[in-house]
């Protein structure tokens, strides 16, 4: 029987599915291999052909190390929380978990069929009450932990509470909030429990703060950087605008120095660990503190002095003051000639001088509407405000402007940056636009037409710093400041700690409540804290999130003792729940936790998925370990990747894992590009389009505008009329200008996407030409780490070479038809060249290179005629990841077991057969070549004439005639002269 992909499919996907084939052991004396996929958000527009590209490498690498003899995890889950089903809950009222349920059930239909060798007993779903469980677990050991930086690693606050009532706050090294108390362990006792609370908040490794967020009211939540565009949401297009919010945060900064080193110990490409440590940005200089002279009082009659003007805080009034800066340049601070500060910064309301207040009033609106993005990004151009405000720069005493500009953020160093014009473009810029100083600092240095950064030269124009080169000047500087106590040396790093809160409903609920206007965690008993049902899916009409709709949603604390009243258990202070409800009713949080909450600890729960009383037994961590391979993009370098590594190095540091890292090898699949095809409209004389399209070879002769087409409409780029006319109701009665009687369709490379008609859907792809086809011909496109075009026209090549594969096993009546006779030198040559050209292939991930290989095998071995067990059933084996269900319908056709193919060891490679002890002599004669003679290649020169001219079909192109000559080139050519 011909090659019936359709029926053998099936009958293999069930088969996996009822014996759980692909089911990996969790106790086994073979060596584990962890394979991990990033999981997938379930859309509802379920995969394109796009998607599955890295699944099909990840599932070829987990079969082959399965032959190889490994014990492999290979499992699946989902992503399944997500903004796309709660938009979609609003306009239709449809609650979320409905519509993921939906869109999982088509993503698992399609998973099934594309022959994914998962273990499906090990499923896991971030939106699942089971699992969020764990999610917010482990943000109670988050909250009941702080960074301890003598010891380089998170404790249990238990500690820290036990430091403060023995020595107060003397000796603590520790990550925490800029403003924190200083205590003796006498005040710390004397403190109420609320303001112990409140002092702790600073120190906790998640907890509430003000942050500048990006709010999008239509929404009703807080994006992520990249979920904002040039002011509007990439969701909807709703607009965006910088918001100040009390929101939940994690003091991923802790980890800082740990994810920066991390990063020299894994094996992942190299431009995305450069693209974290950019992230990260650690920057070696110093902070520097510069005094405000503070704005002018108005006088009885309106006016005052510039030179009376009162000394300003932070928080207003008549107190001291200055600005603090982060400079990675000290030596440049003698060119300082203005300050700038972040619009957003807590000192510009009290800077702000009554004549000023308008301007700068009007230059915050205008900055709320751009994102943090788009402020970094706009290099070229600059905009600012004056406070009316001075500060006194510290080395020299010069007063200077201070200023508000939105290329300044506020939670980038300290929010406030010297600006030296000479050194700094963006300064330069600055300078030039509002007529500002722009001093030269360096001798070299050539300011006409640009800032010049350079370090080369000797200062000039910089006090006790002139003459001397950039080295002695930095370390001079910073002395110098510490001497005045106007800075120190510091260690900064660019990234913030992560806003973890949305103000949404289809997310984690938090595991707190709060009393006193303080947080307290829900008992771990409680634990899943679950969505509450609610009316509707938006904020409230007050602007509270859609969980403040829920009704009588409140927290019952269990009635305790005071801790006054009875000894603390080891631990037990690091709750501070101190003088807890009696059984009171609290309010929860009603935000709910971000997108990346329940992927960064994921794979973790998939070592042991069922597990009712921890994340993972650590049994089974201390198996599996972490992640050896894992694939997904390169777009998540800075979300997922970073927050997953800071995770997994918390849990590390509080014993609940083992591994410092959580993936050992990371490969970024390129993306499969769509290749659009277009139709051309014919545009009449007044500028109108007509319904006539003109095929794409004769458009340089009339007026056309390019119209994207659904590209499941075009075969070859030949577009089909008839289905043309029924794709949309207004090309019905079109009218077609048509090239050899066929519309040729113009073609374009572009993102893959609806709005382009270039989708293809991988059902349609399998129904033709089966799900095989599929997985090789998207290797087989090229490198798996590049992005390349997809391209359907080549898929029939693919399709063939599996049916000139089956043919092998078969005669020409399509029996199935395999010998046991022993295999010739040249087929085993030509089977020890694909054991070979595989594992190097595989091993090296270079996918696309042994689908060329298997093609150029079977060609040779069809050439031979080859239908010998010994060299088929090997080869079944070998292609198996690549085409598992045609290869286990061959395998049982061999005689084997069924399921027993995906576990059968992987054949050994032998040298010998591939040394070359025979070559295949062109026999010519008069120059032209007839035939060619396999001939041992120990013969010498009378020994091959000889046997060249004893061989029969030579003495028929002879016909009698003696040779007048015999010419033998050793190892290349036989040529007989008559």
């Amino acid at each position: 029987m011909d090659y019936q992909f359709a029926a053998i499919e099936k009958k293999w996907q069930k088969f996996w599915a009822e014996h759980q084939t692909f089911k990996a052991e969790d106790k086994t004396t073979k060596p584990k291999y962890y394979v991990l996929d990033m999981f997938p958000y379930p859309s509802g527009a379920g995969l394109h052909v796009g998607h599955p590209l890295g699944y099909i490498a990840s599932d070829i690498f987990a079969r082959y190390k399965r032959l190889k003899g490994f014990n492999v995890l290979h499992p699946m889950g989902y992503d399944s929380f997500g903004l796309p089903a709660e938009q979609y809950a609003i306009q239709t009222g449809q609650h979320p978990a409905i519509t993921t349920e939906a869109n999982i059930a088509t993503y698992r239909r399609q998973l099934d069929q594309i022959g994914f060798s998962f273990d499906w007993s090990r499923e896991v779903r971030t939106s699942s009450p089971d699992y969020y469980k764990w999610t917010q677990w482990i943000f109670i050991q988050l909250f009941n932990s702080w960074y301890n930086k003598t010891a380089d690693k998170a404790e249990p606050i238990s500690k820290l509470v036990e430091h403060f009532e023995k020595y107060g706050s003397t000796g603590i090294d520790a990550v925490c909030d800029e403003e924190v108390l200083s205590f003796t362990a006498d005040e710390w006792r004397a403190l109420s429990d609320n303001d112990k609370q409140a002092e702790l908040l600073k120190y906790r490794l998640t907890y509430l703060r003000e942050s500048t967020v990006n709010w999008c009211a239509a929404l009703g939540t807080v994006l992520a950087n990249d979920e904002v565009k040039d002011g509007f949401s990439e969701r909807g297009g709703y607009p965006v605008e910088q918001k100040k919010m009390m929101q939940w945060s994690m003091r991923i900064t802790a980890y800082a120095d740990r994810l920066l080193k991390g990063l020299d110990t894994i094996d992942w490409p190299e431009p995305l660990k450069e693209m974290q440590r950019n992230w990260i940005g650690k920057s070696v200089g110093a902070l520097v503190k510069f005094r405000i002279i503070a704005p002018p009082k108005p006088s009885p009659v309106g006016r005052a002095s510039e030179e009376s003007a009162a000394k300003v805080s932070p928080t207003g009034g008549d107190l001291e003051g200055a600005i603090e800066v982060f400079t990675t340049r000290a030596d440049t601070i003698f060119g300082t000639t203005f300050l700038v500060i972040a619009p957003e910064h807590e000192l510009v309301e009290p800077l702000t001088t009554p004549g000023q207040k308008t301007t700068i009033e009007a230059y915050i609106n205008q900055t709320k509407k751009k994102s943090e993005l788009e402020r970094m990004a706009e290099a070229k151009t600059v905009s600012g405000a004056f406070t009316g405000s001075y500060a006194i720069n510290p080395v020299n005493g010069e007063k200077i402007q201070i200023w508000i500009a939105d290329y300044v953020l506020a939670g980038y160093g300290t929010g406030a940056v010297m600006a030296v014009p000479s050194g700094d473009q963006r300064d330069y810029l600055f300078a030039k636009q509002y007529n500002l100083p722009i001093i030269p600092i360096i001798d070299i240095q050539n300011i006409e037409t640009e800032a010049d950064p350079t370090k080369e030269g000797r200062y000039i124009n910089s006090g006790f710093i002139n003459g001397l080169t950039y080295k002695e000047a930095a370390a001079t500087v910073i002395a110098k400041l510490e001497e005045l106590g106007a800075g120190k040396a510091k260690v900064n790093y660019r990234m913030r700690d992560a806003i973890f809160g949305r103000q949404r409903y289809w997310g984690e609920p938090v595991p707190v409540y709060f009393k006193d206007g303080l947080p307290h965690l829900i008992e771990e008993k409680d634990l899943p804290l679950v969505l509450p049902e609610v009316d509707k899916y938006l904020p409230t009409e007050s602007g509270e999130p859609p969980l403040a709709r829920a009704s009588n949603w409140k927290y019952q604390a269990s009635p305790k003792s005071s801790p006054k009243e009875r000894t603390l258990k080891e631990g037990e202070a690091a709750s501070l729940s101190f003088g807890e409800g009696r059984g009171e009713a609290y309010e929860y949080e009603l935000s709910t936790m971000p997108g990346w909450a329940g992927s960064s600890w994921y794979w973790y729960r998939y070592m042991d998925a069922h597990n009712d009383k921890e994340f993972a037994s650590k049994q089974a961590v201390e198996y599996w370990k972490n992640v050896d391979l894992y694939i997904g993009g390169s777009e998540h370098a800075t979300g997922h990747l970073l927050y997953s590594r800071f995770w997994n190095k918390f849990m590390k540091d509080l014993d609940l894992v083992i591994e410092e890292e959580p993936f050992k090898k990371l490969i970024n699949q390129g993306h499969i590009q769509g290749r659009s095809n277009f139709v051309y409209r014919l545009i009449d004389d007044a500028g109108q389009g007509t319904n006539t399209f003109i095929s794409h070879g004769l458009i340089k002769q009339y007026k056309t505008s390019p119209i994207h087409v659904d590209v499941n409409i075009v075969e070859n780029d030949i577009l089909d009329i008839n289905k043309f006319k029924v794709w949309r109701p207004e090309y019905k009665n079109a009218e077609f200008i048509l090239e050899n009687g066929k519309y040729v369709c113009g073609v374009e490379i572009e993102k893959m996407s609806k709005s382009k008609f270039n989708v293809v859907n991988p059902d349609n792809l399998i129904e033709r030409y089966g799900a095989d086809t599929l997985r090789m011909y998207e290797m087989f496109l090229g490198p798996l780490e590049q992005s390349k075009p997809w391209n359907t026209n080549g898929i029939e090549g693919v399709f063939k070479f599996l049916r000139k594969f089956w043919r092998l096993f078969h005669d020409d009546a399509w029996n199935f038809n395999v010998s046991d006779e022993e295999p010739t030198k040249a087929e085993l040559k030509s089977l020890h060249k694909i054991i070979r050209k595989v594992e190097e292939d595989v091993d090296r991930f270079s996918f696309n290179t042994s689908v060329s290989s298997f093609m150029i095998a079977v060609n040779e071995l069809t050439d031979l005629k080859c239908n010998k067990r010994a060299i088929l059933q090997d080869m079944v084996i070998i292609l198996s990841p690549y085409a598992p269900h045609i290869c286990e319908e061959l395998w049982v056709l061999l005689g084997n077991p069924a399921g027993t193919l995906s576990y059968t060891p992987y054949p050994k490679f032998n040298a010998a057969y591939l040394i070359e002890d025979e070559f295949a002599y062109p026999i010519s004669i008069n120059g032209k070549t007839k035939i060619n003679l396999n001939i041992s290649l120990s013969l010498e020169s009378k020994d091959i004439e000889a046997f060249v001219l004893a061989n029969a079909d030579v003495q028929k192109y002879l016909d009698g005639k003696a040779p007048k000559k015999v010419i033998v080139v050793k190892g290349r050519i036989v040529n007989i002269v008559l």
